[in-house]
């Protein structure tokens, strides 16, 4: 599941990308393979922790299971 993180919320993509330009066509942020391709990493990720993306919207953006 792909989630925006806002302040102290976590957001649904869909709600939130399904506007942007950046965005695939149904409305998600552009994954390839497991990297955001409409934005860049803030962390590295590690086996504990997912990758956090800033979107070119300005969204937190991660991918959880």
């Amino acid at each position: 599941m792909i989630v925006m993180i806002a302040d102290e919320q976590v957001l649904s993509a869909q709600q939130i990308c399904q506007n942007c330009l950046m965005a695939d066509h149904s409305g998600l942020p552009r994954w390839h393979g497991d990297q955001l391709g409409c934005g860049k990493a803030l962390q590295k990720s590690t086996p504990r922790q997912a990758t956090v993306y800033k979107c070119q919207m300005g969204f937190n953006v991660t991918q959880i299971d």
